[in-house]
């Protein structure tokens, strides 16, 4: 699994995902802090890559939009950057036991102590 780390989070993400033993990319490191939100997301789609983000009401809208894509992963608070390497670290946990997100967006929260998570289609399957 590829990810690629939005510019909004912090650039130690990258290295938290290596460690874990995936390809990771921050968007600054690859030259493309700069872009637009809809660049970013072609630009991960083009990739393979997952997106890891904050950016929630913008991605979904984008990705909602996408028949296919390798995933979206959000960090939903914006917190210190120690607690997104928290927060990051329950969701590379999370992707070891419930696989690639293809097509899936996995939502990381934090409620107190607790780390929480919410895991839905995007585009919504129809039923």
């Amino acid at each position: 699994m590829r990810l690629l780390i939005d510019e909004c989070l912090n650039p130690k993400l990258a290295l938290i995902a290596y460690e874990a033993g995936y390809e990771a990319y921050h968007i600054a490191h690859v030259g493309k802090a700069s872009w637009v939100d809809r660049d970013v997301m072609l630009y991960a789609s083009a990739g393979d890559f997952v997106l890891v983000t904050n950016n929630a009401s913008d991605f979904r809208r984008l990705y909602g939009q996408q028949p296919l894509h390798a995933g979206l992963i959000i960090i939903v608070p914006n917190v210190h950057r120690s607690i997104q390497q928290l927060l990051f670290r329950a969701a590379i946990a999370q992707l070891a036991s419930t696989g690639e997100p293809i097509n899936r967006v996995l939502e990381i929260d934090i409620d107190g102590d607790d780390v929480t998570f919410n895991s839905y289609d995007l585009p919504h399957r129809s039923i």
